[in-house]
């Protein structure tokens, strides 16, 4: 126990005594534990973003649109398929056993004033009381427009949180006027708080009002999708019965393409993981790289240092020392310049995830990944001084001592 004791106490003495060169040849294993940290930093707070803006859209909801989310169609054939429409709704209903709610859901931007105050490119959406059921929507203040509203055409909206701040801060909203081009809407919902879709699209910036309303007003402008809430059990099945019903509707022949698409969640999922693998991937290659470098540097730094003490390797042989305790000091002075620089790559990462945490989308470092990186740092510096270790443990003694 004292041997290594004393081992330890050398090794730390030997870096100590070159604190510079020390310094200088962790810089490699500080790159490379720096990337696989913040790299797994970085994934870790997609994945918890990438999570909660799935829960906007739900596993069991399809989204019936002109175009595919993903794709190589040709853009002028998606432009030239023919528009949704709104009645095809109640035939999905009613002829389709795996639809539990659907929804038209029409959309365009707009301008919502009130008094001296604009909120400007607003995502105004026109759809059904139904689309409670298909949505990831909750009604923080206030309620959700009702089917009479909807029929009759009541000038009626439910505005996002962030609308609600910008145009009636400090002011409950609800019973309160607005205006949305030449025409007064009166409140009454406001939509809880729910934050960016994929840290891109503000999901607060939006506003809706009754389908009957819109058409009625809007029904020329804006593109429109389906929304419709399936048998969790059974999305497969329910996929392939809206498409037939869909290709019945729309009157296409068993050769023919179809001419509208069912999005579903599964469709971000397989582009993220391929955004995340890339990730990965370039993360691992410069940390392989980095670490490859790094060990490299304190090989060629302990062959130095192995040089450069001689004589002492032969007088502490020549009092006793085995060739074991020599090896052991010089890995141990090898580990240790690998784990100060995984410790500083660390902490650097720490910094840097606070950063991430505050100003692109919540994360935070995975106590995990710190103990990994410090295990993969000593594994590089044990391999490291491997050689130049041996090489100070088979040194003979007295050639040694006759080294100036």
């Amino acid at each position: 126990m004292f041997a290594f004791v004393e081992s330890i106490r050398m090794a730390l003495s030997a870096i100590w005594g070159n604190k510079l060169r020390a310094g200088l040849t962790t810089l490699g294993i500080v790159i490379g534990i720096l990337a696989v940290t913040l790299m797994g930093t970085l994934i870790s707070g997609l994945d918890r973003s990438f999570e909660k803006s799935m829960s906007f859209l739900g596993k069991d909801v399809l989204y019936i649109a002109k175009h595919e989310w993903f794709g190589d169609q040709e853009w002028w054939e998606v432009r030239n398929r023919p528009d949704l429409k709104a009645e095809y709704v109640e035939k999905i209903k009613s002829q389709s056993k795996y639809v539990k709610a659907a929804a038209p859901v029409a959309m365009r931007t707009a301008d919502i004033s009130r008094g001296k105050e604009t909120a400007v490119g607003i995502n105004m959406l026109g759809t059904t009381a139904e689309f409670l059921q298909t949505a990831f929507l909750n009604i923080d203040d206030g309620r959700f427009f009702t089917e009479g509203e909807d029929r009759s055409g009541a000038r009626v909206i439910v505005i996002g949180y962030d609308v609600a701040n910008l145009l009636f801060e400090n002011e409950n909203p609800i019973g309160q006027k607005v205006k949305m081009g030449h025409y007064v809407f009166r409140v009454i919902g406001v939509a809880e708080k729910q934050g960016k879709f994929l840290g891109m699209f503000n999901i607060d910036n939006r506003a809706l009002i009754p389908f009957g309303t819109y058409q009625r007003l809007f029904s020329r402008r804006g593109w429109m999708r389906l929304d419709v809430k399936v048998d969790p059990e059974h999305i497969e099945e329910a996929k392939d019965d809206i498409t037939a019903i869909l290709r019945r509707l729309r009157g296409l022949h068993p050769g023919e393409k179809n001419d509208f698409a069912i999005n579903q969640q599964d469709a971000f999922r397989q582009q993220y993981q391929t955004m995340k693998l890339a990730i990965g991937g370039t993360g691992i290659f410069i940390t392989v790289l980095s670490l490859v470098v790094g060990g490299i540097g304190i090989m060629n730094i302990m062959f130095v240092s192995v040089k450069e003490r001689t004589r002492e390797i032969g007088v502490r042989k020549a009092i006793g020392a085995t060739p074991g305790s020599i090896m052991q000091q010089f890995l141990l002075e090898a580990l240790f310049i690998c784990l100060f620089g995984g410790f500083v790559g660390v902490t650097l990462a720490l910094g840097g995830s606070f950063m991430i945490d505050k100003y692109i989308f919540p994360s935070t470092m995975p106590i995990t990944l710190a103990i990994i990186s410090l295990v993969i740092s000593s594994i590089v510096g044990i391999l490291a001084g491997l050689a130049p270790s041996y090489k100070a443990a088979r040194l003979d003694p007295i050639e040694a001592l006759r080294y100036e």
